[in-house]
């Protein structure tokens, strides 16, 4: 192989899901409003003055598949996945998306004494009722800030990584955004300093700028929009 074909692509981009999005495919080849439910803590519900993520992609959507496309922002900041595994059934289940992103894992490191066994059961948990139901499914996983980093932190992080991916790897059905390995690849590989991917008035150095939640956003379409087109749905209806 060339040299040039082993170096690391610069944009960096999103790694592919594992797997195609069919529940969200066949609902957008329909007709009517399609919904995606977005749950999570501060990276989903937002932060300070930045727009959150849930808002944009559907802004993103909409512009892809016009008005059909409608982001329920589900997100408490300071919350993890025990506490919103509490109010599934009446955010997520009830409202009958055809796709979940769930954001889980930064407040299981950040926040002292959470017992990541019980963090993981929970998601484990979560992913079980999301199987009976028609949606697919998406876990995002930690942000890649110098909060969680630290000498004090990294083991934590790297093991929640870990369990993410374990937990998503034995549920067939279950993709991965991977934002904490694109958000270092921009720090390492693009050399984008954390004054341009953390929020700016953030002493905690834990939140996303306005720059990286655009970034994560039009990564995360783009894998949606693939996610359809792997599915090998009809052509969507844009109408």
């Amino acid at each position: 192989m060339p040299d040039q074909e082993r170096k690391p692509s610069i944009p960096v981009k999103a790694e592919t899901f594992a797997h195609a999005l069919p529940h969200f495919a066949k609902q957008i080849a329909g007709h009517g409003r399609v919904k995606i439910v977005a749950i999570g803590s501060s990276s989903t519900a937002g932060e300070g003055g930045i727009v959150p993520y849930p808002t944009r992609l559907q802004s993103a959507l909409q512009a892809h598949y016009r008005e059909r496309v409608f982001v329920l922002n589900r997100g408490i900041g300071g919350q993890e996945a025990p506490e919103e595994l509490d109010r599934f059934q009446a955010d997520v289940i009830d409202e009958k998306p055809a796709l979940v992103i769930w954001q889980v894992g930064t407040n299981a490191v950040w926040q002292p004494g959470r017992n990541f066994e019980k963090v993981a059961k929970a998601i484990k948990d979560g992913l079980e009722q999301l199987a009976s139901e028609a949606a697919d499914v998406v876990l995002m996983d930690l942000q890649y800030v110098p909060a969680l980093l630290t000498d004090d932190k990294i083991a934590a992080t790297r093991r929640m990584l870990s369990l993410i991916g374990e937990i998503a790897a034995a549920t067939p059905y279950v993709n991965v955004f991977h934002r904490f390995t694109m958000m270092r690849k921009w720090h390492e590989i693009e050399k984008r300093s954390f004054d341009t991917m953390v929020d700016p008035v953030d002493d905690d150095r834990l939140h996303q700028s306005d720059y990286s939640t655009q970034r994560i956003v039009y990564e995360l379409r783009e894998q949606i929009v693939k996610g359809v087109e792997r599915a090998g749905a009809p052509q969507a209806k844009a109408c």
